[in-house]
């Protein structure tokens, strides 16, 4: 390996590292709690590892495919309960989606330049950074996409069928991940149309290859499809109720509902982002200026690409490969954006839109590697010139997207409510007490879970909800009662009946609070 290969593995690794360290890092901290949602996917691996039954498919929680679940638990096993072990798996997937953005956009373009810019993009992308820290299932989204795109490429230039075996069996895992892969077959259909447009004796050429491709696809998928054959109401998703195409949420008007969910899905990564804290830093779009300006300008240019070669295919007969990626890539943003713009509700929605986000960065690094290479017309000083500021933006982009996580979006109090922070704060404080306090906890169905899951196994812990008070009974003297909200009604009765016991409010940094009484 000479100096110069050395000195780009160096530079991917370093990529890597970096998108690792601004995942892992304060990770018990940062964000500031445990999202109910992400609790009840920790309950669902303790479970799992206490029966031995580990489902292809949790019904808990509207549904969700069981394979992350499996994974929380395989950690769980190796580290223990705890929020690491939890969010490891997000971890892990998010740092894979750099390395894997890299592969498939050197595979694409056959630039190490481009590959290591998009790369780089991925890992210090906020919108990338946030969702990596929180132990969603949709996290291995973007790395199954990236993986077997990548190994399908990878097949199309080496026409050996191990690749195509690989890309098969990443892409039948997509459907162990999250309900929005069940659209990403379309982006395989738009690529075989345009396969056989623009090369010819395609299928002459490929169906051994296509034929290993969709073998190993289905054997890799089988599990979850035999479950849903079984289980065919496991199909059904709360989607169906935020559908732009249902009546009782268009009122009558699907074009205009649909026109505004699209648009709203666009705006999010330059100019209005999603205004949910947990998933982005409101009102700001979900893109940096730098990253939304070369994602918006390689989109645009990818389009007229695309647009400019299918016309010389139709017009000149010309057949020219790099219509297959600019194809690609266009219909894999908006095939993967299908998922936010034909819901409604919380537009707009990043999370939805998760599956567009290795190309998103990818669009970004095709911006910069075309003013790279317009500058390379021109002479020696203008092209280090432009090198060296191309590298400022970059080193920009990585520390203003880190400072505004770790330090500015991680610090505020609607961060903290976001994640109901109160919970992990309750949480810990329960693990003060002593074994033989009888501890009760007044909390409802969802807001329990986050406590239940760090405190198993607490002797003496019993949860009672808000409308059931009078069923608080303790046993002894020695008893403490902790609400997770205050509820005046609820401690108006609980001092009627018990007169001697004081209410004491704990905040947190955050100036967030839980009661106690005892």
């Amino acid at each position: 390996m000479n100096k110069k290969n050395i000195g780009i593995v160096a530079l991917l690794l370093a990529i890597v590292a970096l998108g690792f360290f601004l995942r892992f890092y304060n990770i018990e901290n940062t964000p500031p709690g445990v999202y109910p949602d992400e609790a009840v996917n920790g309950i669902d691996a303790v479970n799992a590892i206490k029966s031995g039954q580990y489902e292809m498919f949790y019904t808990a929680n509207n549904g969700r495919e069981g394979l992350f679940m499996n994974m929380v638990a395989m950690c769980f096993t190796l580290f223990g309960i705890s929020v690491m072990s939890l969010k490891l798996p997000a971890i892990l997937c998010g740092t894979l989606v750099v390395f894997g953005t890299y592969l498939l956009t050197k595979e694409l373009f056959g630039k190490t330049r481009t590959a290591l810019i998009a790369g780089y993009l991925v890992a210090v992308s906020f919108w990338a950074i946030n969702f990596s820290r929180i132990s969603f299932r949709a996290n291995m989204l973007p790395l199954v996409l990236v993986f077997s795109f990548y190994f399908l490429f990878r097949g199309l230039r080496t026409k050996k069928w191990w690749d195509f075996a690989i890309g098969g069996l990443v892409f039948g895992i997509g459907i162990h991940t999250y309900i929005a892969f069940r659209i990403a077959p379309a982006i395989l259909v738009v690529m075989l149309i345009s396969f056989l447009f623009s090369r010819k004796s395609f299928l002459k050429d490929y169906w051994k290859q296509i034929l290993v491709f969709v073998i190993f696809t289905v054997i890799s998928a089988s599990p979850m499809l035999y479950t849903f054959y079984l289980h065919p109401e496991y199909l059904e998703s709360r989607s169906a109720s935020i559908s732009v195409l249902s009546p009782e949420v268009n009122g009558g008007h699907p074009l205009q509902e649909f026109s505004r969910s699209l648009f709203l899905s666009l705006v999010k990564y330059n100019f209005w982002g999603d205004q949910n804290w947990r998933h982005n830093y409101p009102p700001y779009p979900i893109l940096d200026v730098i990253s939304g300006i070369a994602f918006l300008f390689g989109l645009i240019y990818s389009m007229l690409r695309l647009i400019n070669l299918f016309l010389k295919r139709v017009l000149r007969k010309e057949r020219n490969e790099k219509m297959d990626i600019y194809l690609f890539l266009v219909s894999w943003f908006f095939i993967m954006l299908a998922p936010e713009f034909m819901t409604t509700e919380g537009m707009p929605h990043a999370l939805r839109a998760i599956g567009t986000l290795p190309v998103t960065f990818i669009f970004a690094a095709i911006a910069i590697e075309y003013f790279l290479g317009y500058s390379e017309k021109y002479s020696t000083f203008f092209r280090k010139l432009s090198l060296f500021l191309i590298l400022l933006l970059l080193l920009f982009v990585g520390l203003f997207n880190g400072i505004k996580y770790h330090i500015f979006w991680a610090s505020q109090v609607e961060t903290a409510r976001s994640f109901e922070s109160v919970l992990m704060d309750v949480s810990t404080y329960l693990k003060t007490l002593p074994p033989q306090k009888e501890k009760f906890v007044i909390a409802e169905n969802m807001q329990r879970i986050p406590i239940m899951l760090f405190n198993q196994d607490m002797p003496n812990l019993e949860f009672i909800y808000s409308g059931q008070i009078e069923y608080l009974e303790p046993k002894t003297k020695d008893f403490i009662i902790i609400l997770t909200d205050k509820n005046d009604d609820v401690i108006s009765y609980l001092q009627n009946k018990f007169p001697t016991l004081e209410i004491k409010e704990t905040k947190d940094s955050f100036g967030l609070s839980y009661h106690t009484m005892e």
